[in-house]
């Protein structure tokens, strides 16, 4: 069967830093990083990114839709 790996990419300066995407996750990939944008907010980064799945949960609830999931299959 074909693992799924997912990846993520984050519109950084429209990025808020409110954590929704973080707590949504299920593999705890996510985290606020020390990084800020224009804005003074944290971003959301890939803490974890051999864990993802690209479930899209994060994507999907969003407050701002600034998460775009990517998912690629392996053999």
């Amino acid at each position: 069967m074909a693992k799924i790996k997912g990846t993520i990419v984050v519109d950084k300066e429209r990025c808020k830093g409110c954590g929704v995407c973080v707590a949504s996750c299920p593999c705890a990939v996510l985290e606020l990083s020390a990084e800020v944008n224009s804005k003074g907010y944290p971003v959301a980064r890939m803490a974890n990114p051999d864990a993802c799945t690209g479930c899209a949960s994060c994507a999907v609830i969003c407050p701002d839709s600034v998460i775009t999931v990517y998912r690629q299959k392996f053999e």
